[in-house]
């Protein structure tokens, strides 16, 4: 079966930098449902699209099409006291967008004194990054997963 509109899609991936740096890789098979349904980056959708079990596909990937561009307003500075004391560099917090009304979330990526600088970017962003895909398995997607959007599990998925 190739890979078309409204297919589970089970993969296997790597990522890396532009120097070659491995910065991500899959433990256990990743499955998406595919179709634009945002699920994966669209520009590494559309370059799976035809392929079938077994076949093998690289892309690489801008900042702006994969996991956005580096954003020096997502990066705070809080006072220490609204911490936990268990506070460390590389914790993750959540955070409510007023304007959005999203949620966010923020790395702590250094403390000083009675500081916390927090940042809301994703690790990778502002990176172009190469995605090295395997396919594994693709399937027909139910009326259920098409209908909310993403991949349930072999037991079904309760919201």
């Amino acid at each position: 079966m190739q890979i078309s509109q409204d297919r589970v899609v089970t993969l296997q991936y790597r990522l890396f930098d532009t120097q070659g740096q491995l910065l991500d890789q899959t433990r256990e098979p990743l499955a998406y449902l595919h179709g634009g349904y945002g699920n994966i980056p669209p520009k590494l959708e559309s370059a799976m699209l035809g392929k079938q079990v077994g076949d093998q596909v690289a892309v690489t990937l801008l900042p702006v099409d994969s996991f956005g561009e580096y954003d020096e307003a997502l990066v705070r500075e809080e006072p220490k006291t609204l911490f936990p004391p268990e506070v460390a560099e590389g914790m993750v917090f959540q955070a409510q967008d007023p304007q959005s009304g999203h949620t966010l979330l923020f790395r702590v990526v250094s403390l000083s004194g009675d500081k916390v600088t927090l940042d809301g970017n994703h690790p990778f962003a502002g990176m172009t990054v190469r995605f090295e895909v395997e396919i594994q398995d693709v399937r027909a997607a139910s009326e259920e997963e098409k209908a909310h959007g993403h991949v349930h599990g072999e037991q079904g998925h309760h919201h």
